[in-house]
């Protein structure tokens, strides 16, 4: 029910029908009968920066971004808190008054979704796949926490710049080759292949063995994923971050304490 004083909050991106994030985010602010509503904006990356100003114009709670706007919105910010200025990306907003401030939730929400599957990452090796900005927010939590970290990225020059802000928290390592993916025990695609289902896999499935742990930060069942089960490796979708990315956006624009287990069902609900 929208009235006069409904709070807005959304999600700017390009593309942007793939997301599950306003199912999630309003079935949560119904469970707690809260006057907020959460839209989908198809925002070109030319268009960015006027529809940042939008959000103090009329006046939003907050957005999340999503591909490709994570880095770019930075700029156009007030503010960004301490691990969002560290990772380089944004994918939460709050505007207290007109000053926009930007956090980074990816990483935090990653890094949940595997421990509510059990997974102890202080003895993994871990490869990501992807240098841009969800890479930025898990690796930041990742580097912490792992035994080993390695990165891979076509771009070498963009590779080796994430490795080098990660390097005060713990040695990270690049990947030359996709093949060293033998060696490791998690393997995780952060970039967009695998958003539309022609796209080629982000490594080539002769690589993935049965005792890897595959994850891929996409929100649907993709190529990557149905490899990884042919191969009989342990797969986790996107679904988990997704969850638990939006759980700290939506405390962080109402205050209040998510309800868990409804937007929980909102999102596995509505698996595409």
């Amino acid at each position: 029910m929208i009235t006069s004083q409904t709070k807005i909050t959304g999600l700017f991106g390009y593309p942007i029908k793939h997301s599950l994030s306003p199912k999630m985010h309003n079935a949560g602010f119904a469970q707690l009968n809260l006057d907020y509503c959460y839209l989908p904006f198809l925002v070109k990356p030319e268009d960015l920066k006027d529809a940042v100003n939008g959000i103090r114009a009329m006046g939003f709670a907050g957005v999340n971004l999503t591909i490709p706007h994570k880095e770019m919105v930075i700029k156009l910010l007030d503010e960004t808190d301490k691990e969002a200025q560290f990772i380089g990306a944004v994918n939460t907003i709050v505007n207290m008054n007109g000053h926009l401030k930007g956090y980074n939730t990816d990483g935090r929400g990653f890094i949940k979704s595997l421990e509510e599957q059990g997974i102890n990452l202080s003895d993994k090796t871990v490869l990501v796949i992807g240098a841009g900005g969800a890479s930025k927010g898990i690796c930041y939590y990742l580097a912490q926490k792992v035994k080993k970290l390695i990165i891979y990225n076509r771009s070498i020059d963009r590779r080796d710049a994430l490795i080098e802000s990660l390097c005060n928290l713990n040695p990270v390592f690049p990947c030359y080759e996709l093949s060293d993916a033998d060696s490791c025990d998690i393997i995780i695609n952060t970039t967009p292949l695998g958003l539309k289902s022609d796209d080629p896999l982000p490594i080539d499935s002769k690589y993935i063995r049965k005792n890897h742990i595959v994850c891929d930060l996409i929100f649907s069942d993709t190529n990557l994923l149905q490899a990884a089960r042919q191969a009989r490796a342990k797969t986790i979708s996107g679904h988990g971050m997704l969850l638990w990315q939006g759980i700290y956006a939506f405390e962080l624009w109402t205050g209040v304490k998510a309800p868990v287990d409804i937007m929980r069902e909102a999102v596995y609900n509505s698996r595409q």
